[in-house]
């Protein structure tokens, strides 16, 4: 899939990946190599690997990752219930293998196990891989390097397809070097205008071009004053679609709207009493 064709087929999802994110995307199709993406949260990096499955009519297989995840809840664990069925069987007949016990039919395939697993190569997801403890990028290691995971009691089991990974980071702490040499690697910053404007199109299709405008205008002038949580692209396509359906078609005239609607991008307190009417219309006034 050339560069132009997959900035098409992910612009039919509705996402508009710039030259920089398009070139990394089929560098990481063409070599086989994991994708890492780094950035501020709410920028769109999740919603890259989800647009990337649509494009490739490919089944999407997501890890979130958390502070103490580990192989059980990330890669597989023996299904221990089926295994003690088993021994009480063998038991009524006189005979036990124990080998048979540890065989993939008694595993249980977590996200990791399961993206090797597939026929069809799927996108994997290792959504905010910062957040899990460094312990557990070792057991990523193997996975991105060759696409096997070793069992123990098994042995490597190879990818029967090499899936499409994709690494997500909002810079909670540093990753390891091991890691990062293993991936490519792009960061994704808040879009700018004409990008915003894009993807808002995009997903609304039928908005006004006129209050799509303000909207990306006063979201961008948001990000620009102090607050806790900068307001991302989902808050925004929130707050166009919660105007949207309260039929505002100019933000100037529809001061009580905007003020109520305010929950969809204002995420602590803090941020809702930094941006009172006067604020806002300060705001709307630059872009009107």
């Amino acid at each position: 899939m050339s560069i132009a064709t997959l900035q098409t087929a992910l612009a039919r999802q509705g996402y508009v990946a710039d030259d920089r994110l398009a070139m990394a995307l089929h560098l990481a199709q063409s070599l086989g190599r994991p994708l890492l993406l780094e950035g501020p949260a709410g920028v769109g990096k999740t919603e890259v690997a989800r647009a990337m499955a649509g494009a490739m009519e490919t089944e999407l297989i997501r890890l979130q990752c958390y502070e103490g995840l580990d192989a059980s809840h990330a890669i597989y664990e023996w299904n221990y219930q089926r295994q003690l069925l088993a021994i009480r069987a063998a038991e009524a007949r006189g005979g036990l293998d124990e080998a048979a016990l540890f065989s993939e039919a008694y595993l249980m395939r977590r996200p990791l196990l399961e993206a090797i697993s597939r026929e069809k190569p799927p996108v994997l997801l290792i959504d905010e891989i910062d957040r899990a403890d460094e312990e557990f990028e070792a057991y990523l290691l193997e996975i991105l390097s060759d696409f096997q995971i070793t069992i123990p009691e098994i042995g490597p089991i190879r990818a029967r397809s090499r899936p499409l990974a994709i690494l997500t980071a909002n810079g909670t702490r540093d990753l390891s070097d091991a890691l990062r040499r293993r991936c490519l690697y792009t960061f994704i910053d808040y879009p700018d205008r004409e990008t915003e404007l894009a993807i808002l199109r995009a997903r609304m299709p039928d908005i006004e071009a006129g209050l799509a405008r303000q909207i990306v205008g006063v979201v961008q002038a948001l990000r620009r004053e102090e607050l806790e949580k900068t307001p991302g692209v989902a808050e925004m396509l929130d707050w166009a679609a919660a105007l949207a359906g309260l039929g505002v078609n100019d933000l100037a005239r529809a001061r009580e709207e905007v003020q109520a609607t305010l929950v969809c991008l204002l995420k602590t307190a803090a941020d809702a009493t930094a941006a009172p009417p006067e604020v806002m219309d300060r705001l709307i006034g630059k872009v009107a």
